[in-house]
């Protein structure tokens, strides 16, 4: 497997996001759900990457600038059939050291509170983030929750 910066053009990585999308959207109310759409994520701001087994997809993640300091991870999601096999951290480990080299100090992110989002609160968790309060214009939400990456 191999982690690639994707530009979100091909059809198979568009369909593999809109999955995302439509099951945040079904485990959450719409004012709680903070999966960014495409465009989002092809903003500048927004450096995308895929995990490439061959031609499969088997996972993705992104890192948004919030400031010259600070990033945000966004769009972290395994292929059902890689579920257990390492993807997810190979994209934390990526996206940790291209933080890193950015002089990022700090790393948040936002996640459903929800039990079908523990096994990501817990992965979140082994990769040494911490709960925090609500950042860059997130509210309060008790179906959300904050964590952060002190680096």
């Amino acid at each position: 497997m191999k982690i690639v910066v994707d530009e979100l053009s091909g059809q198979e990585i568009i369909e593999f996001l809109e999955e995302h999308v439509e099951e945040m959207r079904s485990v959450s109310p719409p004012e709680s759900t903070h999966a960014l759409d495409l465009e989002g994520l092809r903003r500048p701001e927004v450096t995308f990457w895929s995990v490439m087994d061959g031609v499969a997809i088997a996972g993705c993640g992104a890192l948004k600038e919030l400031a010259p300091d600070r990033g945000e991870i966004k769009s972290m999601r395994t292929a059902a059939a890689y579920k257990g096999r390492g993807v997810a951290s190979m994209v934390m480990r990526n996206i940790l050291s291209e933080a890193r080299g950015r002089g990022y100090r700090r790393l948040s992110l936002e996640t459903g509170s929800c039990a079908f989002f523990a096994p990501a609160r817990n992965f979140y968790l082994k990769h040494g983030f911490s709960y925090c309060k609500p950042f860059s214009g997130y509210r309060d939400d008790p179906n959300s929750v904050f964590m952060e990456k002190v680096l």
